[in-house]
């Protein structure tokens, strides 16, 4: 969490003094002015805000008639969430490199791509813009979907546009550790109106069509789903911490530009696909070996600065998705894509080699977390420590 104060106390405090905060309302409709206001942000025709990113990746990907028989490419270095999403549907999560600015490699994306391929999900992972020419590309040219996880890049951009407002659909997450944040909660975006309309209904499958007109205009059947309903507590807060973003990602970008100038050109900056849009959350070092590495990190700790090297952050890398490499994907064997008929022979001969190119860049890379508070003496001394290493 970066910023959040009296202007969310009292956007809660208006939800419950409404007393009438269920997302379908008469009074603040909370919910449903967040989603207009996302979706006009980040420019798509629809927007559906839900409990989390988890939930609206797998609101997307069941949207979007994945299942059974599919296959989807996932990136070496994503939270475990974006993989298990691919397995709630029912399909199974294949998995792919990164490239030096650690998303989603469209050259082993490609080669990952099978006659069962049905989506890629290209991952926005610490708010860096993953390459969505090369993907969005790759897609048209194989007919498949284009899913975008941008639950670390809140307001990310890539050449103009909003991540997760390029691709056929995108995932937010607003939880604790994101940009903007209600402590919980996550976003569906899209300008596809099917995959909106099973979304809608997907979601909040119980109630969807028992309270308000929410079903006005849809054409799509109801079917089983979920329910990643959100109250209007979540939406107050969330619009207020709308408020706050252009000035946070401003002053994120600004202190992360005004670091590297700091530290002089001694250290290696890790590639971007674009670094004006990058969210700025994150300064990616990029060092020979992980040996180097870790002196690193031992030097920048001992100096005071925290330095994460992303090999060690869990279920974030590939090889500790146990769920995953151990295929479990479902308590009831009936319910495990891994044991289903449809799926024997798809791409899961998972190994923890099988991303080597992924896991040399995780030990070769260190972040520094930009703090958007910062002062220019702040800088100019962490940007000393750096200079001096």
């Amino acid at each position: 969490m970066y910023r959040i104060g009296q202007a969310e106390i009292d956007a809660v405090a208006r939800a419950i003094n409404s007393r009438d905060f269920f997302k379908i309302n008469g009074s603040g409709r909370e919910v449903l002015n967040f989603e207009n206001e996302w979706k006009e942000t980040v420019g798509s025709d629809y927007a559906i805000l839900m409990t989390s990113g988890f939930g609206a990746l797998t609101t997307a990907l069941i949207a979007m008639g994945i299942g059974p028989g599919d296959e989807v490419i996932v990136p070496a270095y994503t939270y475990i969430a974006t993989a298990l999403a691919v397995t709630a549907a029912g399909a199974i999560p294949v998995i792919a490199d990164i490239d030096e600015t650690m998303t989603l490699d469209v050259e082993d994306c490609e080669c990952k791509i099978s006659a069962h391929t049905k989506a890629i999900i290209p991952v926005h992972i610490q708010g860096f813009p993953s390459n969505m020419d090369g993907l969005c590309e790759l897609a048209k040219k194989y007919g498949i979907y284009v899913l975008e996880d941008a639950c670390q890049s809140d307001g990310g951009m890539y050449k103009g546009r909003y991540l997760g407002a390029i691709g056929d659909a995108g995932a937010y997450s607003f939880n604790y550790f994101k940009v903007i944040t209600a402590g919980e909660g996550g976003a569906l975006v899209t300008n596809n109106r099917t995959i909106f309309e099973r979304s809608l209904i997907y979601h909040d499958a119980s109630a969807v069509a028992f309270f308000g007109d929410q079903l006005n205009g849809i054409s799509e059947p109801l079917f089983g789903g979920t329910e990643f309903r959100i109250s209007d507590i979540t939406g107050a807060i969330l619009r207020e911490q709308l408020k706050r973003m252009p000035g946070l990602l401003a002053d994120l970008r600004g202190n992360k530009k005004k670091l590297i100038a700091a530290m002089g050109d001694k250290l290696t900056v890790a590639p971007s696909h674009d670094a004006e849009g990058d969210c700025g959350t994150t300064l990616s070092l990029r060092f020979e070996t992980a040996e180097e590495t870790r002196k690193f990190a031992a030097y920048c700790g001992a100096n005071g600065i925290g330095i994460t090297v992303p090999i060690d952050t869990g279920k974030h890398v590939y090889t500790n998705w146990t769920q995953i490499m151990e295929k479990r994907g479902a308590l009831h064997p009936a319910m495990d894509p891994f044991k289903m008929e449809a799926n024997q022979g798809l791409q899961m001969d998972y190994t923890p080699d099988m991303c080597a190119k992924s896991l040399d860049l995780l030990e070769r890379t260190a972040y520094l977390g930009i703090n958007p508070d910062w002062t220019d003496a702040d800088i100019a001394r962490v940007g000393e420590i750096l200079k001096n290493y």
